[in-house]
């Protein structure tokens, strides 16, 4: 897949190396492709990866993957320009001062966003777990589960292919709408790591009878 990473923290840097090391063309967008924090996660990414503005790394790419605060998620939104037909991964999580949901039960974050690309082929994946489990999500040889939510069926099953290449178990959480539960146990997680104190090697695994 030809994918770009709109971002520059923690989870764009492990999804984008990982994905560029196993085969994938990937495309680290940025207003300021050449800044040092920019041309930081082209290190050990190998040769499939490289950067460019935000709108050039979208329009060379079929998946689009938004690895960034959710407050600055419109923005760069925008800045991709036209995103028809193209499939838009939402990792990011509203999330207000005191560990809050910025939303109310009635909507989500990703349906925010989907809202404003609707000729997009939508997903919410990659937003429940912190980037160490992105890099390795496999604990004591069982993989740790990524949920994925969404309306569109193609979106779906590259999302489910991207995080199964990185090692996880995948669990289809119906539509879109249930990224307002996606967004939760985002929260959850981390209030269980940096205020309850277990720390951010933890991971969310669905064990079935």
């Amino acid at each position: 897949m030809k994918i770009a990473i709109i971002g520059t923290g923690q989870v764009a840097a492990a999804l984008g190396r990982r994905w560029a090391n196993k085969g994938h063309i990937v495309t680290f967008a940025s207003r300021e492709p050449g800044a040092e924090r920019v041309l930081a996660l082209l290190e050990g990414a190998g040769p499939n990866a490289s950067a460019a503005r935000v709108a050039d790394a979208a329009a060379r790419s079929s998946v689009i993957v938004l690895a960034v605060p959710f407050t600055a998620a419109r923005e760069r939104v925008e800045m991709a320009g036209d995103l028809s037909g193209k499939i838009v991964i939402d990792c990011t999580n509203p999330i207000a001062p005191g560990l809050r949901p910025m939303f109310d039960a009635g909507t989500s974050g990703a349906e925010q966003i989907a809202a404003r690309v609707p000729r997009a082929r939508f997903v919410k994946a990659f937003n429940t777990t912190g980037a160490e489990n992105m890099a390795d999500p496999v604990y004591d040889g069982q993989p740790s589960t990524m949920f994925v939510c969404g309306d569109d069926a193609m979106a779906k099953g590259a999302a489910t292919q991207l995080a199964e290449e990185l090692g996880f178990e995948v669990v289809d959480a119906g539509g879109l709408t249930a990224a307002r539960h996606l967004e939760n146990l985002a929260l959850l997680w981390i209030h269980l790591a940096n205020v309850v104190g277990y720390g951010r090697d933890i991971s969310f695994r669905l064990l079935r009878r």
